[in-house]
């Protein structure tokens, strides 16, 4: 069968589509031609797959042929059946009649003929050439149809239809598609039975001696260029994946060894796309030769993918295949040309990538599979690039490669080319050596700026010197290992080229025995001496000449600048495609080799701007090693072009990367230049970011608290990468508001420059007041000359007590905490008991801070009316030492102020001087609680007088307004007035309690203590006034003198003194001012504490602030009155209406003043003759209509009287209490009241209302 495999492929290249065999039997083809061939190719044809699942076609090519063609003509053997894919699916009789008997005698045997053979599909048209006018041509043709019906059509299956030539009928087209459509779909199914049972069997076979792989390769690929012919691509390519799985398993089955292929010429040219030599060529007994035949299947495989309009599939297996290959290109490596496997690749890739290119409609498939697509014409060109740099460099323009960190990954790790021996240098090629070492020793390395010096990073895994002169020698030299790709004793490792390592010695040191079993004739002039390495170059280069056939390749090899051309060229293309695709940071890599050309040839601004896409993402990835191979580039190219912030920036940058990277001194040179440009005059001065650079952060420890409006100083930790001491003009921090990112306070530098060290510096800021919040960190901003800077960062790096520490802090700490507006201090009282009037005393003022320093703090005291401040004694402070009478009365007290003992100072007493109405407060008074004491003294020109009703607590009232300023910079105040309470030492009352036979009284004077001390009396006398005398002792002293009384705090004491009436006395013609008022005279002593209350007095004489015990004097007037039992004024309740009272009823009640004596001189209740009167009544029982409040005239006579009435109604029935008649101007003891009680009075309900009574 293997035989048949040339007229296989000569049908193959000419048979594209199905035949439709015509059988015209009543010459009607030239009528009918035309028509036909309008119906093709056939729409919405339905067929059968290999799992005879229905497959919708849009279009279904096809061709009418007669069978009187040349091309039908034989019959083929039954050897030919597997050509069956060619034979037409499907037989169209046509055929005509006019008469009955013609039919029967003709064309009925004749088309019995036919149809015999049942393994063909067929179909009768029969063509009526009747006209339409003419019934009965047109009843005859039916007749003679039906007749055609009856004889070839079943119930099972429709064989025939009719054509009216003259007017056919709308369905008929219909008809005949579907009947040949389903023709096809018989024979297709009928055929691919066929074929799958011979593969069948062959497959049965496989692993027989007599296997051939020939003929399960026509079988198979019979079957896929039936589906092919059909347009069942999907099954097709399904047939082509199990023959290239077939071969595969095949081929490297143990057994003969076969060739592979490839040592022709052209062969380096990829067929991927379109099959390259016959079959009958690569034909190796019972196979077929591996390299040829893997492509031409890949080939047939891409041509279907396309028709399925799948590019992307095709590029995906393309690049899978590409390399499966490349690795059965490298075992055979020894006996195919020199870097076939290379040249291969490249044009491999290139076809791959212009095939798929061409195809690919973007936008019509998903996203997904248009950046997968990308991608993989990103990896082509990226294969291409790097084989293609490998070929390059074996010519000798490895001095024209950028050593980056892109190409020195791909390259370092690609193996050299593995011949059986390094080409030699041809013969006359001397000229061409020398030009190559020209080359070499002109080259000269690259300078990078700032005299940066590294070591050039390796585009070589071994020295190719050594490796060439290793492979040249193995050869000859019968080294076996070598042979057979043996690892060799030398450590290659990655240098120059120029630089040989000489071999470890041997363990003898014998003169080596040329053998010459290794390869024929003389080689010693050949192996004398090792090859240089221009010689390599040279011989590399023509060895190339003879691999590769492709003219455009090889121009692409010809010159540096056509290389430079072809490796832009596919760096471009790579990149694009890297760019479209999720693979973006390959192509900003490989911006970044575009950058390099254009930097070498002075195309510095398209440089610029691919290296800043390079840096950005090595600096975003963290890969400082990358970064500092290509920062000093960028940073070259913004020189360059004069961009001075660009080139500021990169300065930074390259600062900021590990010092391992640079040298110390290269270090500088970046500082130098940022502070050269810095005080320079620039042209377009922009803010630099030195965030990775001047780090800063907190100080360790809780943050620092301020009240609102408190300013204060604010202590950073600042790290500077700086190598050497940098100066700042200034330096400012603004912090931001946890809660509020747009607000934020400012802190400025106090010093006008700051040196920062490199490392660790501590920096202190003045903070002004601040909002109420919690602050963090923000932005460090200063001026180095005329550039300013700026940071926002926090701290990076290693042990936090270390220089170099710059670690980020997650989440940020909180810096400063700003209250919000509180009580920071308190004034209160020390005491609240009352103080002596008319006496120096102490009044104690409590100052409490409440978790709020107060050093520093100014107190201003200003004493209110009536009360001055002894400005000859000291002020003294103290600490105020709690009790739980003090804790009731101030109040709970600040956490922490009980337990505080600052210092041994505050145990005592200090003295402070008053100056300008203001104290400054002591230091270690500044965060306890402390009391100060200021000598005052309150005033009172008036006596104290004895009554029986109690004194107001206002008339001893004295206030004393307090301003303490304190904090940082007396930026807090706190105001507050306090009230001091000062009275008398007594409260005096009298009464009289008899009168004796004798017309002596017997005054009772009541002493109560007013004060929170001891008082002890020592003396008492009682100056009368006129109209009294004392009767037992004319000095006035009481009749019972118990001297020293002591009276305790809030306790009473009784005076007796025993007077009697006495007349006014007058001297001559006039007559002296009469005394109304009697005045009781105490000499007493006070024996308190003043943080208690009244205490005694202090000397005014003494500045010590001593204590003198003395006697004090205290004076209260007694007003006696004759008779002081009796009344003056009589009050009466008159009685009420005889009708009783009812609610809601208008009533009058009548009260009676009567006068029950004569007012004599000064006695009355007023001056005056009005006598003030007030009616009150509970608002719930009564309502009063008349006036409640107003002035009555009363004469002074003894008798007179006036009644006061007042209209009222009550308003609630029961026993109420009436209205009361009240005068208070008039003292109780002066009105005698009628009834003396309040007494009840009986209301009664109201009337019952008939308004809306309805009658019976």
């Amino acid at each position: 069968m293997a035989n048949y495999l040339a007229q296989f492929q000569a049908i193959k290249s000419t048979t594209d589509h199905l035949v439709i065999a015509v059988e015209d039997v009543g010459d009607l083809w030239p009528v009918v031609k035309n028509k036909f061939v309008e119906r093709l190719p056939f729409k919405r044809a339905c067929l059968n797959n290999k799992t005879r699942n229905p497959v919708f076609l849009d279009r279904l090519p096809a061709e009418f042929i007669l069978t009187t063609d040349p091309r039908l003509r034989g019959k083929f053997s039954q050897e030919q059946s597997l050509f069956w894919f060619r034979d037409p699916y499907v037989i169209v009789v046509l055929v005509t009649c006019e008469d009955l008997d013609e039919f029967k005698a003709i064309i009925k045997p004749r088309l019995k003929m036919i149809v015999q053979n049942d393994e063909r599909e067929w179909f009768i048209v029969f063509v009526s050439k009747a006209h339409p006018s003419n019934d009965q041509a047109s009843k005859l043709a039916k007749k003679l149809y039906a007749k055609v019906e009856v004889e070839f059509s079943s119930k099972k299956r429709e064989r025939c239809c009719k054509l009216d030539i003259h007017g056919t009928e709308a369905n008929f087209w219909d008809d005949f598609d579907s009947k040949i459509v389903e023709c096809i779909r018989n024979a297709l199914d009928r055929r691919i039975q066929f074929y799958e049972e011979e593969i069948r069997k062959l497959t049965e076979q496989r692993l027989m001696p007599v296997w051939n792989f020939c003929n399960f390769f026509i079988l198979k690929e019979s079957l896929a260029f039936l589906f092919e012919m059909a347009h069942l691509h999907e099954d097709s390519l399904r047939e082509y994946d199990e023959l290239e799985l077939c071969y595969t398993e095949t081929v490297n089955m143990t057994g003969k060894r076969r060739d592979f292929g490839g040592t022709e010429a052209g062969d380096d040219q990829a067929a991927l796309l379109k099959p390259g030599k016959p079959l009958t060529l690569i034909v190796q007994d019972d196979s077929l030769r591996e390299f040829e035949f893997r492509q031409y299947l890949f080939a047939c495989q891409a041509k279907l993918l396309f028709k399925l309009n799948r590019p992307f599939e095709v590029a995906s297996r393309g690049y899978l295949f590409v390399i499966s290959f490349s690795k059965a290109l490298a075992l055979h490596e020894s006996i195919l040309p020199f870097c076939m496997r290379e040249v291969w690749i490249i044009s491999a890739s290139l076809a791959l990538i212009n095939a798929t290119s061409s195809h690919y409609k973007g936008g019509v498939v998903l996203p997904e599979i248009e950046t997968e697509f990308h991608r993989l014409q990103g990896d082509l060109y990226s294969l291409c690039r790097i084989k293609f740099m490998r070929l390059a460099y074996l010519i000798g323009y490895g001095t024209d490669i950028e050593r980056s960190p892109a190409n020195s990954a791909s390259l370092s790790m690609l193996p050299w080319p593995k011949p059986a021996v390094w080409p030699l240098v041809p013969p006359g090629a001397s000229d061409a050596v020398l030009e190559k070492e020209k080359m070499i020793l002109q080259a000269i390395p690259a300078v990078k700026h700032f005299g940066i010096q590294r070591k050039p990073l390796p585009i070589e895994p071994s020295v190719l010197l050594r490796e060439a002169n290793r492979r040249r020698a193995s050869l000859s030299a019968g080294n076996i290992a070598e042979m057979f790709d043996g690892s060799p004793y030398l450590d290659d490792v990655p240098g120059s080229d120029v630089s040989i390592k000489t071999p470890p010695p041997s363990k003898s040191h014998t003169t080596p025995i040329p053998r010459t079993n290794s390869i024929p004739g003389n080689f010693e002039s050949s192996i004398n001496r090792p090859m240089r390495l221009a010689e390599i170059h040279v011989a590399a280069e023509h060895a190339l000449r003879q691999t590769i056939s492709d003219p455009d390749m090889w121009k692409s090899l010809s010159s540096v600048e056509d290389f430079e051309k072809k490796y832009l060229e596919l760096t471009k293309g790579a990149a694009e495609n890297y760019h479209c695709s999720w693979w973006k940071r390959h192509g900003v890599v490989l911006d970044g080799e575009i950058a390099a050309v254009c930097h070498k040839h002075g195309n510095f601004d398209l440089a610029a701007k691919s290296y800043e896409k390079v840096c950005a993402l090595y600096a975003g990835e963290g890969w400082q090693d990358l970064l500092a191979e290509v920062l000093p580039s960028l940073a070259e190219c913004q020189k360059m072009l004069n961009d001075e912030a660009g080139y500021l920036q990169s300065c930074v940058r390259l600062l900021s990367l590990d010092k391992s990277l640079f040298l110390l001194k290269e270090r500088q040179a970046f500082q130098s230049e940022v502070v050269c440009l810095a005080h320079s005059e620039m042209k377009h001065p922009v803010p630099l970011d030195v965030s990775s650079l001047i780090t800063f952060s907190g100080n360790p420890g809780p943050p620092l608290q301020l009240c609102d409006g408190d300013p204060g100083s604010l202590s950073v930790t600042v790290w500077s990468g700086f190598p050497d001491d940098i100066t700042l003009e200034s330096l400012s921090l603004t912090l931001m508001e946890t809660h509020n990112a747009d607000e934020g306070a400012k802190a400025t530098s106090t010093s006008a420059a700051t040196i920062l060290k490199p490392g660790r510096n501590t920096i202190t800021l003045s903070l002004p007041p601040q909002n109420p919040g919690s602050y963090v960190l923000g932005v460090l901003t200063g001026q180095i000359g005329h550039l300013r800077f700026r940071s926002h960062s926090f701290s990076k790096g290693a042990p936090a007590d270390s220089d170099d520490f710059m670690s980020y802090e997650k989440p940020t700490r909180p810096i400063l905490k700003v209250f919000k507006p509180r009580a920071l201090v308190d004034l209160t009282p020390a005491i609240s008991s009352a103080l002596l009037i008319n006496e120096p005393q102490w009044v104690g003022i409590v100052v409490r801070p409440i978790s709020y320093p107060l050093k520093g703090g100014v107190l201003y005291i200003d004493p209110g009316p009536g009360l001055r401040i002894e400005d000859t004694h000291f002020i003294e402070m103290e600490r105020f030492v709690y009790t739980s009478e003090r804790v009731a009365e101030i109040g709970e007290v600040a956490h922490g102020c009980e337990d505080d003992t600052s210092t041994a100072a505050n145990e005592g007493v200090e003295q402070l001087t008053l100056k300008d109405g203001r104290v400054v407060l002591p230091d270690w008074a500044s965060d306890i609680t402390s009391v100060l004491w200021i000598p005052v003294c309150a005033k009172s020109d008036g006596l104290s007088r004895a009554t029986s009703r109690t004194q107001s607590i206002v008339d001893g009232m004295r206030t004393v307004a307090l301003k303490l300023e304190f904090g940082i910079s007396h930026n807090q105040a706190f105001d507050r007035t306090l009230a001091v309470h000062f009275t008398d030492p007594f409260y005096v009352s009298t009464r009289v309690i008899d009168k004796c036979n004798d017309g002596a009284l017997l005054l009772q004077v009541t002493l109560q203590s007013q004060v929170k001390a001891t008082l002890s009396i020592h003396d008492a006398w009682l100056n009368l006034q006129d109209g009294f005398a004392h009767t037992c002792r004319k000095d006035g002293r009481p009749t019972t003198a118990f001297f020293p009384l002591v009276i305790s705090s809030a306790s009473k004491a009784g005076l007796l003194f025993s007077i009697c009436f006495g007349s006014t006395s007058t001297t001559g013609a006039e007559t002296k001012e009469i005394n109304t008022e009697s005045i009781l005279n105490v000499g007493y002593r006070i024996s308190g504490d003043r943080s208690a209350g009244a205490h005694t007095p202090f000397s005014t004489d003494h500045p010590t602030n001593e204590s003198v015990n003395r006697d004090l004097i205290f004076k209260s007037a007694v007003v006696l009155q004759r008779p002081v039992l009796d009344p003056c004024l009589a009050v009466g309740f008159l009685p009420l209406p005889s009708d009783g009272l009812r609610v809601g009823k208008l009533i009058t009640v009548k009260w009676r003043i009567e006068r029950l004596k004569d007012v004599e001189e000064n006695a009355g209740p007023q001056e005056n003759e009005e006598v003030l009167y007030e009616v009150v009544a509970n608002s719930e029982n009564w309502m009063i209509a008349g006036r409640k409040r107003g002035h009555v005239s009363l004469s002074t006579n003894q008798g007179s009287r006036m009644v006061i009435s007042v209209l009222c109604v009550p308003l609630v029935a029961g026993y109420v209490r009436p209205p009361q008649l009240g005068l208070p101007n008039v003292d109780e003891m002066n009105i005698s009241c009628n009834p003396p009680a309040p007494h009840l009075v009986c209301v009664l309900p109201p009337f019952l209302c008939s308004s809306y009574c309805i009658p019976a």
